[in-house]
C-alpha cells in the first residue's frame, strides 16, 4: 500500500510538472502572439499617423514651395548625406535609387546606383520613383533633368549644402515632413542636440588645459583643412579646443612650412579610408620633429563621414574628436 502511494505520489508531481510545461509553453506562445500584436498596431499607427500628414507643402533649399499628395512609396536619394537621412528616419526599404558614392548604411551596397553630381537620368526615370532628393549642386546645373522628373510625376526635393549643426537639423526636418517621417525628425534632432549639449556642458564644467588641433582632410602635397563654418571648427569649440586654422574661411589649402608655424597640440586626419596608415605618414615629414602633436604622438585619424557629413552621424563625430583629444574628460 505505501509503495502505491509513493508512485501515485511521483506520478502526480510528474503530472503537475507536465502541467506546468504545457500552460507555461501555451503561455509563452500567447505572450509571442500578443506581442506580434502590439507590433504590428504599433507599426499600422505609424502608417496611419504618416498618412495622416498629408498632403504637405514644404519650402525647399531652392525656395520653391512643394506640395506632397501622400507619404511616398518610392525614394531616390542622389546624395550621400541625403541618403542617410533618409535610413535613419526609417525610410530605408523605400529607397530604389542612391548616389554613385553612397557607402552608409551597408544596405545600400545592394541598391541602383544612380549617378552622383551627374545624374543618371534615364535610369530614375525608368524606376519612376515617387520622390527624388536632390542637391543645390543638381538644382542649378541639370534644370532640365529634374524638369523631366517633375513631368513624369515624380516630386523633386532640393536639399542644400549645409556647414552647421543647425543647418543638419533642418534638413533632417525638411526630408521627415516631406516624407511623412515628421515624429521620427524630431526625434533624431532631439536627439543630436541632447548629445551635443551633454558634451558642450562636461566641457564647461571642466578645467582644460585648452589644445590648439590641427585638423587635416587631405594629405601632402596638397594639404588642407578646414577653417570656419565647417563642422570640424563647430565641433572643436563645443569641446573647447582651438582650431589651428580658426582664423581661415571655409576649406583651405595650406602648406606645411604654415603649418608647422601653428605648432598645434593635437593633429586629426581624416583620409584614413584611401590613405594607408596616415599616421605614419605625418610623423615621416622633414621639419616636424618639433611640433608639440608629434613629440607626443596625438595624431589621430577619424572617419570623415562622421565629421563631414551632413547628417546624424555628425553626433558621434563629434563625441570621437572629444574622447581623442581630452582622453581625461571625455574617455570615462
Amino acid at each position: 500500500m505505501k509503495e502505491k502511494v509513493k508512485k501515485w505520489g511521483l506520478f502526480g508531481v510528474v503530472l503537475l510538472v507536465t502541467m506546468g510545461l504545457i500552460v507555461g509553453c501555451g503561455t509563452q506562445g500567447q505572450d509571442s502572439k500578443d506581442k506580434a500584436a502590439a507590433t504590428q498596431n504599433n507599426k499600422t499607427e505609424v502608417e496611419r499617423e504618416s498618412v495622416d500628414q498629408f498632403p504637405v507643402t514644404i519650402t525647399d533649399d531652392a525656395n520653391r514651395e512643394v506640395t506632397i499628395e501622400k507619404a511616398p512609396e518610392t525614394i531616390v536619394s542622389i546624395q550621400t548625406s541625403n541618403t542617410e537621412i533618409a535610413f535613419a528616419l526609417g525610410l530605408g526599404d523605400k529607397i530604389i535609387g542612391v548616389s554613385d558614392y553612397d557607402n552608409y548604411p551597408p544596405e545600400v551596397e545592394k541598391i541602383e546606383k544612380v549617378g552622383a553630381q551627374d545624374i543618371n537620368a534615364e535610369l530614375v526615370l525608368s524606376l519612376l520613383p515617387d520622390m527624388a532628393l536632390v542637391t543645390d549642386y543638381h538644382y542649378k546645373t541639370h534644370p532640365d533633368v529634374l524638369q523631366k522628373f517633375e513631368e513624369a510625376g515624380i516630386e523633386v526635393i532640393v536639399v542644400g549644402s549645409a556647414a552647421s549643426f543647425e543647418d543638419v537639423y533642418s534638413k533632417i526636418e525638411m526630408i521627415g515632413e516631406a516624407a511623412g517621417s515628421k515624429t521620427e525628425a524630431e526625434e533624431i534632432v532631439t536627439d543630436m542636440k541632447e548629445r551635443l549639449q551633454t558634451i558642450k556642458d562636461k566641457a564647461a564644467g571642466a578645467v582644460i588645459d585648452k589644445k590648439k588641433v590641427w585638423v587635416e582632410v587631405s594629405p601632402a602635397p596638397d594639404i588642407f583643412t578646414t577653417g570656419q563654418n565647417t563642422f570640424m571648427h563647430e565641433m572643436l569649440e563645443s569641446i573647447q579646443a582651438e582650431n589651428a586654422a580658426g582664423d581661415q574661411e571655409g576649406w583651405v589649402k595650406m602648406t606645411e612650412e604654415e603649418i608647422v608655424k601653428l605648432n598645434p597640440d593635437v593633429i586629426i586626419t581624416t583620409y584614413g579610408y584611401y590613405v594607408e596608415n596616415p599616421t605614419a605618414g605625418v610623423l615621416k615629414r622633414e621639419g616636424w620633429a618639433e611640433v608639440p602633436a608629434i613629440k607626443n604622438g596625438d595624431i589621430f585619424d577619424v572617419d570623415s563621414d562622421t565629421v563631414t557629413r551632413p547628417g546624424p552621424r555628425l553626433i558621434e563625430g563629434v563625441e570621437t574628436l572629444a574622447e581623442l583629444i581630452y582622453p581625461e574628460i571625455f574617455k570615462q
